[in-house]
């Protein structure tokens, strides 16, 4: 039963949120109600840097408006990464600070 829990975004999520801590960061949840599709969690570093993450369950992908939520931030200049597994969390936070 337990890994078929690892395959449910909730399971990703709460693995990204204990890694970024770990790091030293704070995965905050974030959410705007006036824009639908932004990414889930605002990772903030003791450098004072900040990145967006989506997390989706493993082989789902963003939707349209999801990507273009991610889109319009990239071009702020922000660093917008989309992780679906226990895996992909691991090897975004080798490269985390």
């Amino acid at each position: 039963m337990r890994l078929a829990r690892i395959f449910r975004e909730s399971a990703v999520e709460a693995y990204f949120v204990r890694r970024v801590k770990d790091a030293g960061g704070v995965a905050m949840k974030f959410s705007s109600p006036s824009h639908r599709g932004v990414p889930d969690r605002l990772v903030l570093w003791p450098d004072a840097t900040c990145e967006f993450v989506e997390l989706k369950a493993p082989c789902k992908k963003p939707t349209l408006q999801q990507l273009h939520e991610h889109g319009k931030l990239r071009k702020l200049g922000f660093t917008v990464s989309v992780l679906d597994s226990r895996e992909a969390v691991d090897e975004w936070c080798s490269g985390a600070r």
